[in-house]
């Protein structure tokens, strides 16, 4: 079996750049540095071959920082990091990057822009029209109130390989699938639209998720997506609110068992470097 990829996984060190967003109650658990040798032992233990990281900071200087930690760490197939869509730097930022074998796409925080249709605005459909031109995959960090743009980037970017983060975080917590289910399976009939099996947990019950509660959104995905456009993601360490890496892990195991050896080497390894044009 081919080793599995963990398309979504992220570091941090406290002091190094705004970290603020951790200065909460109910983030205290994860209000810590995280770095690779923190996540290491917890892929070795899961039997996972690589991992993906991708960008918190709307920052170009943590792409030169993470960049830095993949040179050192083999195991670390890929960063994601951010340029700013909306500026006319956008392209020279991109072109610092877009040449190094570890720099696999780009990301930027749409969940937290006040304008909910910031990622549709001109100016940055102008950045991601510079990312489809440089074949840099984008991935969406939506809420299900963002989904619906989601196949009005794909018919206006047509050759912009993108992918939903966490399926766009769908209420797993009150089992609810509207407008979800409907705005997901619009944006899956576009083939540039893929999809990561991530994140469930902490959209989820934090202390008292099942994997019954994650199987109806893990199913919709697969209906939706198929194995060819998913992907799996931890989102270590934020899932730590509510599950250990290895119950993240061992829970999309248990959801896709009833899957195909082929079709779960597709979820687990080959969606995720054909994707993001792995080496």
């Amino acid at each position: 079996m081919l080793p599995t990829i963990d398309a979504h996984q992220h570091f941090w060190e406290l002091g190094r750049f705004d970290t603020s967003w951790l200065e909460t109650p109910e983030h205290a658990p994860i209000h810590s540095s995280f770095l690779p040798s923190d996540l290491k032992p917890l892929l070795d233990e899961a039997g996972i071959g690589s991992s993906i990281f991708v960008q918190t900071q709307h920052n170009v200087e943590e792409n030169r920082w993470v960049l830095g930690l993949a040179e050192a760490n083999d195991w670390l197939a890929g960063v994601v990091g951010w340029v700013d869509l909306a500026s006319e730097d956008c392209e020279a930022q991109l072109l610092e990057f877009r040449d190094h074998p570890k720099f696999v796409g780009v990301r930027h925080i749409t969940q937290d822009e006040p304008d909910d249709d910031f990622i549709i605005r001109p100016e940055v459909l102008r950045g991601l029209r510079v990312l489809e031109r440089h074949r840099v995959p984008f991935d969406l960090l939506f809420y299900v109130k963002h989904l619906r743009h989601a196949a009005t980037l794909a018919r206006q970017l047509p050759d912009l390989p993108m992918v939903l983060d966490h399926l766009a975080k769908p209420e797993i917590k009150h089992q609810n699938f509207q407008p979800w289910r409907d705005d997901l399976r619009e944006a899956s009939r576009f083939p540039n639209i893929h999809c990561k099996l991530s994140g469930m947990v902490t959209e989820a019950a934090w202390n008292g998720w099942t994997v019954e509660d994650l199987r109806p959104y893990v199913d919709t995905a697969l209906e939706c997506f198929g194995p060819q456009r998913l992907m799996y993601g931890s989102d270590w360490p934020v899932c730590l609110l509510a599950g250990t890496y290895g119950e993240v892990h061992a829970a999309l195991r248990t959801l896709l068992e009833q899957l195909s050896p082929s079709e779960q080497e597709q979820i687990f390894h080959h969606t995720a470097r054909e994707f993001y044009g792995l080496s």
